[in-house]
């Protein structure tokens, strides 16, 4: 399994699928699901691509919250 596409080039990332309880490999310019043997399984649905991007946005808002207790570094500490 390479981690570039065949076709474009472009990088792949490991999709944990929890329908086929699988890793699909999603690449990021063709935006198509590939499987180990390097086959073109399918397209990536209009629904999984809002998913994806609210994920990462609840992701994003969870940890940009610290209180400023965190922020201040404590000092004489090895």
């Amino acid at each position: 399994m390479t981690l570039f596409c065949k076709q474009c080039n472009g990088r792949r990332v490991p999709i944990f699928q929890k329908t086929e309880n699988t890793s699909f490999w999603l690449c990021e310019n063709c935006e198509n699901f590939t499987d180990a043997d390097d086959n073109i399984l399918r397209e990536l649905t209009e629904l999984e691509k809002n998913e994806m991007k609210k994920e990462l946005e609840d992701f994003k808002e969870d940890n940009s919250k610290f209180s400023k207790e965190k922020m201040v570094r404590r000092k004489g500490v090895n």
